[in-house]
């Protein structure tokens, strides 16, 4: 296996959720999972399933499918440098809070390695295990915890210049859940992350669905 290799973004998108389900088959003491299971998991189809395996060169039997635990690791190697990623966050807020605690308890190897705020009563203060530091401390310890990823949750109007200022420091991957398209160097790869507009479409099917039958 090439770690190496430059996978397609929906091929890794996809590879992120079966790992989520494949830690929950070994939580269940399931040795084994068939591609119809990761499939019926993750709106897929088992050939899609059994494609994406196939390019990443993990194999599996029709007759006892794949060994969670190989698999797991397999992928792991792939999406995971041997030392986990570091990043960082920008903006300690409700939200911001709320992303710290979800680290805190997640099993993911990306960890927050140090949190950013312009709020003087904030700076100094621990969130979650988390030290927060003031901003003019970014570019230190961005070097110092070598951190690739960037999290923006902070307001819309100040999500742009806090990208620009991540990506200065070498930060090239960005999570951003303000609600603004950021324009940002071809190399850095963003994620925009609108909650609103997730909430704004499920009202609209929801309001738009065939009533159930009693």
């Amino acid at each position: 296996m090439n770690s190496t290799n430059h996978y397609p973004d929906r091929t890794v998108e996809r590879l992120c959720t079966y790992r989520r389900t494949l830690r929950r088959c070994l939580d269940e003491g399931k040795p084994r999972v068939f591609s119809h299971e990761l499939a019926a998991a993750h709106q897929a189809t088992p050939a899609q399933v059994r494609r994406d395996l196939m390019t990443i060169g993990f194999s599996g039997s029709p007759a006892r499918g794949y060994d969670v635990a190989g698999l797991l690791e397999y992928i792991g190697d792939i999406l995971d440098p041997p030392d986990g990623t570091a990043a960082v966050l920008l903006g300690v807020g409700h939200l911001g809070r709320a992303l710290l605690a979800h680290f805190t308890r997640d099993r993911s190897p990306l960890h927050v390695a140090a949190a950013f705020d312009i709020t003087p009563e904030k700076v100094g203060a621990s969130c979650h295990g988390c030290t927060i530091h003031p901003l003019d401390a970014l570019e230190r310890i961005v070097a110092e915890t070598h951190a690739t990823v960037g999290i923006l949750a902070v307001p819309a109007e100040a999500a742009e210049d806090m990208a620009l200022k991540l990506v200065a420091c070498g930060v090239r991957g960005l999570v951003n859940f303000a609600p603004v398209l950021l324009h940002l160097p071809s190399d850095v790869t963003c994620e925009d992350i609108d909650i609103t507009v997730s909430l704004e479409k499920v009202a609209y099917h929801a309001r738009h669905a065939e009533p159930r039958v009693a």
